[in-house]
This record gives C-alpha cells, sequence and structure tokens, in this order.
C-alpha cells in the first residue's frame, strides 16, 4: 500500500497536466498546446505577455522526432508536395530540414536576431520545388539569417501601405469609369514611391509602370527578397522547410485531406494555436535603437557620418523612419493568403495591442501623432546590381517572379550586431557591402568610394550605432 501510494505521489509530482499527464522527461519540445478560441479580440496586457512568452518557448525548443520533426515524405515546398524521391537522411543542409529550433539560427545576438554564415539557408523559387542536394545555383539560391527585431512594426508598415495603394488603384478606375478617359495615377504610401498606374474605364488596370511591389499592390516586407506577406506565412513556410514540422493549416486535412501530410506518423505537428504563439512573439520583439555613445571621438565621428550618409543620397531608399498609424497587431492580418489562417477562417481574430509593451512607450511621434518607426529602409525592392557592380545580383534563380538582382531594401536598424552582410552573408565588413551596391544605389555608392578616409570611416561609425538592445 505504502509503495502505491509513493507510486501516485511520484508520479502526480512528476506529471505534466498540460499535456495529457506525460512525464516531464518526455523528450518532446512542445509540452502544451494552445487552444486558438482562447486568442480572439484584443489581448490584455497580462494574456499577450503570456501568449508571448509561450512564442518564445516555442522558438527557442528543439523539436524531436516525437512532436513531428522531419518530412520523410514531404518537400520544403511552401505548396504541399510530396517527396520525389525517399529521404536518405533526416536532415540535410540544402533542401532541409536544416535546424532544430528556430534559435538555431536566429540567435546574434540573442534570440530573435540574425546568424552568422554557418546557419545560411537555400531557398529555390518557393512553390512546388524538387528536393535537390547539390550547390548548383540553379536549384536554390544561398541566403543569410535576417533578424525579426522590430518585425511586428514592419508588418503594421506593410498593411497600412498596401491600404493606400489599393486606395489609389480604387480611385483610378473610379475616375476613369466616370470620365470615359484613362485616369494615371502616381501610387505613394508614406513618402516611398511605387511608381505609377492607368485605369482604363473597362475597369482593367495598366501595371506597366510599377515599381518595387507585386500586381496585387500588396506590399511583402519579409525575406531579402520581399516575397512573404506576414509573419504569419513566414512562420508556417520555415516550420516545414527548416524543421518539417508541418502546420495543420496548411498541411492539415482541410487542404491535404490528410492529417499527416508528410508520413513520418505524428500527426497535426503545429496547430493554429502554436503559430500564433510564434506570431506574437516575433511581432513584440522591440524594435532596435540608435545608440548613445559615450566615448567622444566616437560620437563626434558618428554625428559626421550621419551628415554624410545623407548627403550621399542613401536615404533615398534606406529612409531613417515611417510613419505608423496603429500599434493594433491584428493576426490573421487583413492580407494572409490560402495556406496560412485567414480572416475567414475564424469568427474573430487576435489583436496583439504593441502599445501595451513597454518598448512601444518610448517610440518617437511626429505631428500627426503617428509613430515614427526608425527602420532605416523603406519596404520597397530595388535593382541592386549591374554588370559593372553585381555582387549583390549574382543569383540564377529568380524567386517568386522577382528578378535576380532586385532585392528588398535591408532595413539598416540592427546593423551593427548582425554581420556578416550581403544576401549571402559573405562580406564581412560594412564597407565591402556599400562598395558593392550597383544598380539603383550606383551614384550613392560610387559617392561614398570617393570620399576621404576619415569620412567613409565616419559614416561606418555612424552605423555601428544602430544597435539591438533586447
Amino acid at each position: 500500500m505504502r509503495s502505491t501510494l509513493l507510486a501516485m505521489a511520484l508520479s502526480a509530482a512528476l506529471a505534466v497536466p498540460t499535456f495529457a499527464g506525460e512525464p516531464a522527461w518526455r523528450e518532446t519540445a512542445i509540452k502544451q498546446r494552445i487552444d486558438p478560441a482562447s486568442l480572439a479580440g484584443p489581448l490584455s496586457a497580462e494574456a499577450l505577455r503570456d501568449l508571448v512568452q509561450k512564442g518564445r518557448d516555442l522558438f527557442e525548443a528543439r523539436f524531436t522526432i516525437l512532436d513531428g520533426a522531419g518530412r520523410p515524405n514531404a518537400t520544403q515546398a511552401i505548396v504541399p508536395t510530396a517527396s520525389r524521391r525517399p529521404a536518405e537522411q533526416a536532415f540535410q543542409r540544402l533542401a532541409g530540414p536544416d535546424a532544430n529550433a528556430c534559435a538555431s539560427c536566429h540567435n546574434e545576438p540573442v534570440t530573435g536576431g540574425a546568424g552568422g554564415f554557418v546557419t545560411n539557408v537555400f531557398v529555390s523559387e518557393g512553390f512546388e520545388s524538387a528536393d535537390f542536394d547539390t550547390l548548383d545555383p540553379q536549384f536554390s539560391n544561398e541566403r543569410g539569417t535576417n533578424h525579426l527585431f522590430g518585425a511586428g512594426l514592419v508588418e503594421l508598415l506593410a498593411r497600412e501601405m498596401t491600404v493606400d495603394l489599393v486606395a489609389v488603384r480604387g480611385l483610378a478606375l473610379k475616375q476613369a469609369r466616370a470620365s470615359g478617359e484613362p485616369a494615371r495615377m502616381d501610387l505613394a504610401s508614406k513618402g516611398v514611391a511605387f511608381g505609377r498606374i492607368t485605369a482604363l474605364p473597362d475597369g482593367s488596370v495598366d501595371l506597366a509602370e510599377l515599381d518595387g511591389v507585386d500586381a496585387d499592390l500588396v506590399v511583402r516586407p519579409f525575406t531579402q527578397k520581399g516575397v512573404m506577406t506576414s509573419l504569419r506565412q513566414f512562420t508556417v513556410n520555415a516550420l516545414n522547410h527548416h524543421h518539417g514540422m508541418q502546420p495543420d493549416e496548411r498541411w492539415g486535412a482541410r487542404w491535404t485531406g490528410t492529417a499527416d501530410f508528410d508520413g513520418d506518423g505524428v500527426a497535426d505537428e503545429i496547430g493554429t494555436g502554436e503559430v500564433s504563439a510564434l506570431v506574437a512573439f516575433q511581432a513584440s520583439l522591440p524594435p532596435p535603437r540608435e545608440t548613445a555613445l559615450d566615448d567622444p571621438a566616437w560620437r563626434n565621428a558618428a554625428a559626421i557620418g550621419r551628415q554624410r550618409f545623407a548627403d550621399l543620397g542613401c536615404e533615398t531608399c534606406h529612409r531613417p523612419s515611417l510613419p505608423l498609424e496603429s500599434l493594433a497587431f491584428a493576426d490573421p492580418g487583413p492580407v494572409d493568403m490560402a495556406g496560412t489562417l485567414r480572416r475567414g477562417d475564424v469568427e474573430t481574430p487576435a489583436v496583439y495591442d504593441l502599445a501595451l509593451l513597454e518598448w512601444a512607450k518610448t517610440l518617437p511621434r511626429n505631428d500627426k501623432g503617428e509613430i515614427l518607426v526608425p527602420l532605416f529602409g523603406d519596404l520597397k525592392r530595388h535593382r541592386i546590381a549591374d554588370t559593372r557592380t553585381a555582387a549583390l545580383g549574382n543569383e540564377t534563380l529568380a524567386q517568386r517572379f522577382v528578378e535576380r538582382d532586385v532585392f528588398m531594401t535591408a532595413e539598416l536598424w540592427g546593423i551593427a550586431d548582425t554581420g556578416p552582410y550581403g544576401h549571402r552573408g559573405d562580406m564581412t565588413t560594412l564597407d565591402e557591402v556599400i562598395r558593392a551596391h550597383g544598380g539603383a544605389a550606383s551614384d550613392s555608392a560610387k559617392a561614398y568610394r570617393d570620399l576621404p578616409e576619415a569620412e567613409r570611416s565616419a559614416l561606418i561609425a555612424w552605423l555601428k550605432t544602430l544597435r539591438i538592445e533586447p
């Protein structure tokens, strides 16, 4: 009797009540499921903190085969695609899976940050890619790991910019119908120009003059090519590609007819609640800042460098800040696509009010009360290479219909802590990557090269003040 009571007490002490009473030592990374029904409407500050912590736990979790890590019968493609050949190894660095945890790559200087060259990933054109086990650039592009700090602000900016551009299209169509003549209008939002659109009286639109945005006018702020709409889309893609963990909102029975698409014996590996927690964590990461300097010499050099940055025309693309009207981050978002949870899939989206976070209280505002997001970017694609200066466009494979030498403007906030640089992470200094700018940035790069060495050094001194401060 005594031994039975002792066993019962031991079992109770060691049980994990949130996961079917399994013992704490069970080799799973996911210790509890998150009920998506609990995520609706505005979350309180306490509920948001709890969800963010759960998201951090998942971001740092090292997934195991008991969780469903690996994808023996599925590829890295963003459209659920059965593998064309049996997987010889559970992990491989090319087509993946290639990481145990999100934080395996996003870890410099801290969790959520960037990654060194060793964490490079290989991305295909993305839709129904075959598995590949070669470095031949016709099959994939090698890319460095971007940091995620300030990512929630970036997505909110992109959503507001999309609304502005779509409104211009609607106005042009209305004018064309009313006048019976083509209506040509500038496409712009938050001071960033995206070319022009011409609406025709028959309701069609001429998109030949678009610049730096997709034909649907959705600003896609994530990845170096600017092809990911939201943190949710990025997260769903990455879970399958890098970990072999299939979110059920894309690989589940609704879309594929099976709860175990990859055939590894684990059904419904990641639920919508877990994806939501990962999104909340990433969206809550504080933005990098321009740091105050104690060293007088560095401080003086940085002041000169900041001015030279403007003088060289770098702010044309690397805009010091963009205005944001609202800090309310709805999940799912308004432009999430098929394969991720969408507005129509839920009765009420969850809302993570970033204004509840301490860091949000220190963000500057303009005279309209808008938040000034200090990203040093423009959320727009630009041609960044040419035949004379090709280092930043040396890829063979186009991605998502974006030309090989066209990339999203890299946000410079946090750049001091997120080297190496360039799309492949193969440039070890800021001087190298500035000199490598071609295409639309050729004039600025030449002007930089022509500066006296002391002024180039001062510009680098200023860039080194743009830091991630967790």
